[in-house]
């Protein structure tokens, strides 16, 4: 179950909150979340950071969707009163004798992403997300500008920790299900946390089969590989552009079945998307090789590729594919990653008490 807490005397919705006051006096904090989580046995508490009194207020302020700061160059977020009110409701969890999923609620906000990973397991990165393939209502955005966000935010998701780009809105509002295959295979590629946010007694066929997709989910869930895929060529737009309409289009992933593309096509008609395999920066070193693509929406074939992977996708869709070597074998294909994946380690969490013991 997920128990909302936020930094402030309210909640989003104006609901009571806990007040900071209770984190600076643990004892006080830790005594009631012994109370609340004495009947339960798996819990994830989600810390948002909503209506803080102006005392904890940051001395300098960091918006993730103005990219704009005042701090100096340098400057050391971890230090900042937003983590360490994270912090400090870190330190009263684990008092607790239990297994708690630690999820930090700051909108991107104080640069949650240099110092999340010491703190919790997962945080937000962005405002919240609304059912829409783009735009702005309020503080709520659609896809495309999280997306935008995460092709220069992608790295700092690993095993122990992870960016999270919000709940699914799969099956909701008005998402064609193109749009709907779309987010979920963003989602799972970025290692996102998955958290459906539909209606389950009421959910369509097609809806259900995207949000049960075995092989994106895998990806997802990798044993070996913990870190988001990342985009390598932006297609619509100049490589680094950030574009609120037209993010990143091109990404490349690896997981214990191979190497995985991502060809996400943002314009509003159907394009045939293409790479050369040579720019993949996976397969570079073999990129005259003939490798065999699976399409892993469908779960079959497509067929031997060389030279190019080229593919009509239709508006707002998104091809997903696995590339293995021609008789389906990965031993010859993954040993390749090993220079550009070599960050993904399998090791401690940084903090070393939240390491699961090894049975």
């Amino acid at each position: 179950m997920q128990q909302p807490s936020a930094s402030g005397e309210l909640i989003v919705s104006q609901d009571p909150g806990y007040d900071l006051n209770y984190l600076y006096h643990p004892p006080t904090y830790s005594t009631w979340l012994t109370r609340y989580l004495f009947h339960c046995t798996d819990v994830d508490l989600k810390y948002d950071n909503c209506n803080v009194p102006a005392q904890f207020n940051d001395q300098y302020q960091y918006s993730p969707e103005g990219l704009t700061t005042s701090a100096p160059a340098g400057y050391d977020w971890g230090t900042s009163n937003t983590a360490k009110r994270y912090n400090a409701m870190r330190d009263a969890l684990l008092k607790q004798n239990r297994t708690i999923q630690y999820s930090l609620c700051a909108w991107g906000h104080a640069h949650v992403e240099q110092w999340g990973n010491q703190t919790g397991h997962s945080w937000r990165m962005w405002g919240d997300i609304m059912p829409k393939w783009e735009g702005k209502d309020q503080w709520s955005w659609g896809l495309m500008p999280i997306v935008n966000q995460a092709s220069f935010f992608w790295n700092t998701t690993n095993f122990w920790g992870h960016n999270d780009w919000d709940m699914l809105e799969v099956g909701n509002g008005q998402l064609t299900i193109e749009e709907n295959r779309s987010h979920f295979a963003m989602w799972c590629i970025l290692k996102s946390p998955l958290i459906i946010g539909t209606r389950l007694d009421s959910i369509a066929k097609p809806i259900l089969e995207i949000l049960s997709n075995k092989e994106l989910i895998a990806f997802n869930q990798d044993p070996v590989y913990g870190a988001s895929a990342m985009p390598f060529k932006w297609g619509f737009n100049k490589d680094g552009t950030s574009d609120m309409l037209h993010p990143a289009e091109y990404w490349v992933g690896t997981s214990v079945k191979g190497i995985h593309l991502f060809m996400l096509n943002t314009q509003d008609k159907s394009v045939r998307m293409q790479t050369q395999i040579s720019s993949i920066p996976a397969l570079r070193d073999h990129a005259e090789a003939e490798y065999l693509v699976h399409d892993m929406w469908t779960g079959k074939d497509l067929g031997r590729f060389k030279g190019e992977i080229a593919l009509d996708v239709a508006k707002h869709d998104t091809a997903a594919l696995r590339i293995t070597t021609i008789d389906g074998t990965v031993e010859s294909v993954n040993p390749n990653l090993n220079i550009f994946y070599a960050y993904q380690v399998i090791g401690l969490h940084p903090r070393p008490e939240w390491t699961p013991m090894k049975t």
